[in-house]
């Protein structure tokens, strides 16, 4: 079997790791016209999680199929009732929860609570228990040491692979090490994602990666539902209902504005893990403020265009694996490689101070010349996609080469052999031509005689007969079988070694899997910040600061809605206080996920975890009553979970039952956190229970701060100014409201004397104009009724008349 040879030209000399990387084509990637783009059809994404617990620490890893990568949580403390294991897999939502049979109390409580929770979204996962055995020190230590991981190449000794996995996975994490053991003993049980490959196929690993949740801000589901974080909505096109959800209108679907799936992908997971770390978010920040200077922004654009031909190469790279490679996948992973260079040579421009540039400027390694260099000069792609399947360029091969000049000269080869095939014949054969068929050889083909009625009727002596076929009889002679001999299967030879050559060219490329991989983690970050560059650039955001000693936030002029630009103007009636609790939500949450933000100025002190009460989430099939929901989802966690660094956002809590019910219970969840003093978390709340303040519910002093919105009174008009004042809100102004909602005066004037009426004590009597009027209806009622009567009637009975219709009308009208 011949490897790919010396050719002429400046090809490569071989796929060797020692061949050298010539210099970069200048050419154009794009594909031409014809060529087939990146099959973008993914099989949906499963996570299967392992999970180990003793003496108060947790091991955590994890395999996700999308990427084909182990992601592994250093052991790490955890309270007893599993917090951050909740917090875990609410976060990655794994299909399947590996861990020991053996457990103790408080994780055997967590499992049976976790499979028994009636869960909505997303659906509970499978509890899976092995074998203690299987979760073994040492020999969860040789599982991993003797893994087929096809980043590592084959040319590294044993201790040479031992010293390599050492810097990536941490050995002295005993739980941790265990519990990548005993993922691995899962993987390889159910074979996930080779369940239908020959038993000595191995799933495919293309990397161990860490993950940490520490400096995570804690946000649970509701407040990301009622902040519309994100929101997915059916698509209306009735040809893509399969497709399943899109995003909609949301503040992740107005920030991303991703080029690549993976970075999407990647600001998706910023959302879900908003973070506390000043220095990853500073870091952010600072990219995206390079990007929002004039001078930037073509320089912005070029990486933007750039990043649209980052491709998913973890599918790639596992097909690869398991020798699936697609002919466009070969096209694609060129495309992401070349554009990959691009990014670097661009970044080698920018200023190295910032850790991204420099990274993407060092780590784009010349692997990715040598895999350019490997595939521009071996792949012959419009060869390959005419053909469908992968061809190599003329001169990579010369054994190739000299078959295919043999089967291109083939046809006029064999209608020479064809003609003396037919001096040979009987004269009655009108016709003949030789033929050459994939498998089977070359065959003598002649058309079937009137004659020829019987099978015995084929044989022709001299000749082996073979088949009939659309009126044609297919022999072997001779002749043909000394072309069998001297030119052999062409189309199958030609494509063994192709193939064989692709196979090479695969281990070139897998063995720089590595390199890949950094390429798709430093590129979706980039493309995550630019997307966030340009939403600040459009929408006029600015740059939050961060102050660790500040308990709380602190935001100057605030903008009511993501896509607002300043200066537009506002077509809003309401008061602005039903916008202000969810911006001040927001705006902190785009502070912890390193965006800049919709106001003038934001000052973002320690926050650990957002906490909101601010829409019910009503459900039928809860059976519980709004209130109840208000108590139970949402209430309840913030006074349960807050500390003095948490944010918690209250609006119109108490309103789902009776007003001195509710108006009571809220000062007294108030009073308790006041009571705690300096663990008092920061507390934004909006209400209408302006008793709360009249009454005196609350406790003076310096935790209580009263702000309202500001409003001036222009004769019978309110005008606001859509600005947070310090002071306390005389009254509800719901009149102005009403009347800018064009309520009849008359209706709006009866509720001002009704609600005066109420505050001072006093009974609601009816409209005097409404009740003569209510008195003249019934008398007239009455006296149609009288009129009505036969009075010669025989079964008229005056006295049932007079009590059922006189007396009760005369009794109203009175």
């Amino acid at each position: 079997m011949a490897s790919l040879g010396a050719t002429e030209g400046g090809t490569p000399q071989g796929l060797g790791p020692g061949a050298a990387a010539t210099s970069f084509p200048s050419v154009n990637p794009v594909p031409g016209p014809g060529e087939a783009e990146e099959d973008d059809a993914e099989e949906p994404a499963e996570i299967h999680l392992c999970v180990l617990w003793n003496l108060g620490h947790l091991g955590i890893a994890y395999y996700d199929t999308s990427d084909s990568i182990i992601h592994f949580m250093p052991d790490a403390p955890d309270h007893e009732n599993l917090k951050l294991l909740q917090r875990v897999l609410d976060e990655i939502n794994p299909q399947s929860v590996v861990t020991s049979a053996k457990q103790d109390e408080n994780m055997t409580r967590f499992l049976g609570k976790l499979a028994s929770q009636q869960q909505r979204e997303p659906k509970r996962p499978e509890i899976i228990f092995l074998p203690n055995v299987d979760f073994g020190l040492e020999i969860s230590k040789q599982r991993l040491l003797s893994g087929n991981y096809t980043f590592i190449p084959d040319s590294m000794t044993t201790t040479e692979k031992i010293i390599f996995l050492s810097s990536i996975i941490p050995f002295d994490c005993l739980l941790t090490v265990r519990a990548l053991g005993g993922l691995l003993k899962f993987l390889g049980r159910r074979r996930i994602g080779v369940e239908l490959e020959d038993y000595n196929v191995s799933i495919p690993i293309l990397g161990f990666k860490k993950f940490v949740l520490t400096h995570l801000v804690s946000i649970d589901r509701d407040t990301y539902s009622v902040l519309q974080i994100f929101k997915s909505e059916s698509h209306p096109s009735v040809y893509k209902v399969a497709s399943g959800l899109k995003e909609g209108l949301s503040l992740f679907g107005i920030l991303n504005r991703c080029r690549c799936k993976w970075g999407e992908k990647l600001l998706r997971l910023w959302f879900t893990r908003p973070t506390c770390d000043l220095e990853e978010l500073n870091s952010r920040l600072d990219v995206i403020q390079f990007f929002l200077l004039p001078q930037n922004l073509d320089m912005a654009q070029m990486l933007h265009r750039l990043l649209g031909h980052i491709k998913n190469v973890p599918l790639i790279l596992k097909r690869m694996k398991l020798s699936h490679t697609k002919v466009s996948d070969w096209q694609v992973l060129y495309k992401t490689v070349y554009s990959a260079l691009g990014l670097r040579d661009a970044c080698r421009s920018l200023p190295q101070s910032i850790p991204l540039f420099r990274d993407i400027a060092q780590e784009f390694s010349d692997d990715l010349h040598h895999i350019t260099s490997l595939i521009g000069k071996v792949v012959d792609f419009e060869g390959s996609l005419a053909a469908n399947h992968f061809t190599v360029l003329p001169t990579i091969d010369p054994e190739i080469d000299e078959k295919k000049r043999r089967l291109v000269g083939l046809p006029s080869f064999l209608t020479e052999v064809a003609w003396k095939e037919l001096e040979s014949l009987d004269s009655r054969i009108p016709s003949c031509s030789v033929i050459y068929i994939p498998l089977i050889g070359f065959l003598l083909s002649i058309p079937r005689l009137p004659s020829m009625v019987e099978a015995s009727d084929f044989e022709i002596e001299g000749l082996d007969f073979m088949f009939l076929s659309e009126e044609k009889l297919h022999y072997r002679s001779a002749r043909t079988k000394e072309l069998d001999a001297l030119l052999g299967d062409l189309h199958c030879d030609i494509r063994d070694r192709e193939t064989l050559l692709m196979y090479q060219l695969q281990c070139q490329v897998l063995v720089r899997a590595a390199v890949l991989t950094r390429v798709l983690d430093l590129a979706s970050r980039l493309d995550v910040l630019l997307a966030l560059a340009s939403a600040a650039r459009d929408y006029g955001y600015s740059r939050p600061r961060y102050s660790p000693q500040l308990l709380g936030v602190r935001i100057q002029n605030g903008r009511m809605r993501w896509g607002q630009r300043e200066g537009q103007s506002h077509h809003w009636t309401q008061l602005l206080r039903e916008e202000h609790i969810p911006q001040t939500g927001l705006i902190t949450f785009m502070a912890l996920v390193g965006s800049f933000v919709p106001a003038e100025e934001a000052e973002i002190g320690a926050v650990d975890a957002i906490f909101t009460r601010i829409h019910s989430c009503e459900s039928i099939s809860l059976g519980l009553s709004t209130f109840m929901i208000d108590l139970n989802q949402q209430v309840a966690k913030a006074v349960n979970n807050a500390t003095e660094q948490s944010l918690v956002l209250i609006d119109e809590f108490g309103k789902g039952t009776n007003t001195v019910d509710g108006l009571a219970l809220l000062a007294a969840v108030l009073r308790h956190w006041l009571s705690l003093g300096p663990t008092c978390p920061h507390v934004f709340v909006a209400t209408n229970f302006l008793s709360l303040i009249q009454l005196q519910l609350l406790p003076q002093g310096p935790l209580v701060q009263y702000l309202t919105m500001e409003t001036c009174e222009d004769g019978n008009d309110l005008v606001f100014f859509y600005r947070v004042c310090e002071g306390v809100a005389n009254a509800s102004h719901a009149s102005h409201t009403a009347a800018q909602a064009r309520v009849p005066d008359k209706l709006i004037s009866r509720g001002k004397e009704v609600s005066d009426l109420i505050r001072g004590g006093k009974p609601i009597k009816p409209i005097k104009d409404l009740l003569k009027e209510r008195q003249m209806e019934n008398c007239q009622t009455l006296v149609d009724k009288f009129l009505k009567l036969d009075l010669e009637d025989p079964n008229l009975d005056l006295e049932i008349f007079m009590s059922q219709e006189v007396l009760p009308a005369a009794t109203t009208i009175l």
